[in-house]
C-alpha cells in the first residue's frame, strides 16, 4: 500500500504533504458553499462542496431552507455525497438521525450533547467498536442558540501532518492498537458497552485513508502509560489549544450544516431563551464522502 500515512512511505508522504498544503484555505469563509436546497443540490453546488471536502475533509453548506425541520435536508444531501450507512446509536431517533437539543429526560441524563455545556475536542464515535468506526458525519442546524454554540474545526489529516513533522514517533505511538481506551459503560442492567480499546490514528485497509479516534476528555478515558504515548498526547493537546491557522471557527445558523470525514471538532457552551432553542440534526456514517479518498484526490 502506498498510503502516505504509513511511516515507512516517506516519499509518498512528502508528495502528499506538499499537495495537501498547497492553497490550503486560510479562512473558514473558504469552506462555505451556498446551496439553494440541500435536498437537491445542483451539479455546480455538489461539485463545489466536493472540491472543498477533497482539500480539507469538510465543507459548510449555507442552505436557504432556514428553520425547516425536514430531516430529508441532511439525509438527502448526505446520500448525494455518498453517505449511506447510518450509525443508529442508542440515543438516535427512530430514523437513525439524532436531534441534538437540551433535554432533561432521564434517558439522556449525563450525555453532554444533550446539555448546553461545552464539549471538548473529539471525533465522533471514538468509543465505537472497530467494525463501527465513524468515517463521515453531518450536522444540520434547524435553530441556533440565543448565544454561543459555535464549533472549532480541524482537519484530522492536518493534525497528523503537524505531529509527523514534529516527531514521527508521536504518530507511531498513537498508531499503537492499545493507545487509547474508553472504559466500559455500566448501567443498571449491566455492561451497556465494553471497553473500547484502539489506536488514535489508523488506516482503512481498503483505501489507505486516515482515520482518527480521539477525545480531549479527562474522565472516562485511559491513555497507554508509556512515555511515547503520553508525549504524543501532550503535543496534540498543545496543538488543539493553540491559535493554529488551520483551526476554523464557525457557528451554524438555520439552514446551514457541516459535512465532513469526521474531522476534529468541539462545541462552545450556549444559552437558549424563549425564542431560541438550539436544535441540530446529527448523522453519523460508516462511509467517507465519496470521491475524497487519498487515492482519488492525490493518485497515491
Amino acid at each position: 500500500m502506498q498510503s502516505p500515512f504509513l511511516l515507512e512511505n516517506e516519499s509518498a508522504y512528502r508528495t502528499w504533504r506538499s499537495r495537501k498544503l498547497q492553497d490550503y484555505p486560510a479562512d473558514v469563509a473558504e469552506l462555505i458553499v451556498e446551496v439553494g436546497d440541500p435536498r437537491k443540490p445542483t451539479q455546480a453546488e455538489y461539485e463545489a462542496i466536493l472540491q472543498v471536502c477533497r482539500k480539507t475533509n469538510m465543507a459548510i453548506y449555507a442552505g436557504r431552507t432556514g428553520a425547516d425541520p425536514d430531516k430529508d435536508i441532511p439525509r438527502l444531501l448526505g446520500q448525494r455525497l455518498g453517505l449511506e450507512r447510518l450509525d443508529c446509536n442508542i440515543l438516535a431517533d427512530d430514523d437513525g438521525l439524532t436531534s441534538l437539543k437540551v433535554e432533561e429526560g432521564a434517558s439522556r441524563q449525563g450525555y453532554i450533547p444533550y446539555t448546553n455545556r461545552p464539549i471538548k475536542w473529539h471525533t465522533d464515535g471514538y468509543y465505537n467498536s472497530p467494525d463501527r468506526q465513524i468515517r463521515g458525519m453531518l450536522l444540520h442546524c434547524v435553530h441556533s442558540a440565543a448565544e454561543g454554540g459555535g464549533n472549532a474545526l480541524l482537519d484530522h489529516e492536518i493534525a497528523y501532518l503537524l505531529m509527523r513533522d514534529e516527531n514521527p514517533e508521536y504518530v507511531r505511538a498513537l498508531m499503537q492498537p492499545d493507545a487509547m481506551t474508553i472504559p466500559a459503560r455500566v448501567e443498571e442492567g449491566g455492561v451497556a458497552r465494553p471497553d473500547a480499546v484502539g489506536p488514535v490514528f489508523s488506516l482503512y485497509p481498503d483505501t489507505g485513508d486516515l482515520h482518527m479516534r480521539y477525545t480531549a476528555r479527562t474522565r472516562s478515558i485511559a491513555w497507554k502509560q508509556d512515555a511515547a504515548t503520553l508525549a504524543a498526547v501532550a503535543f496534540l493537546e498543545k496543538l488543539l489549544d493553540s491559535d493554529l491557522p488551520y483551526i476554523y471557527r464557525a457557528r451554524l445558523e438555520p439552514g446551514m450544516g457541516l459535512i465532513c470525514n469526521n474531522v476534529l471538532h468541539d462545541r462552545a457552551g450556549f444559552s437558549d431563551d424563549e425564542s431560541h432553542h438550539r436544535l441540530l440534526y446529527r448523522a453519523r456514517y460508516y462511509d467517507r464522502i465519496a470521491g475524497t479518498g487519498v487515492g482519488e484526490v492525490y493518485g497515491l
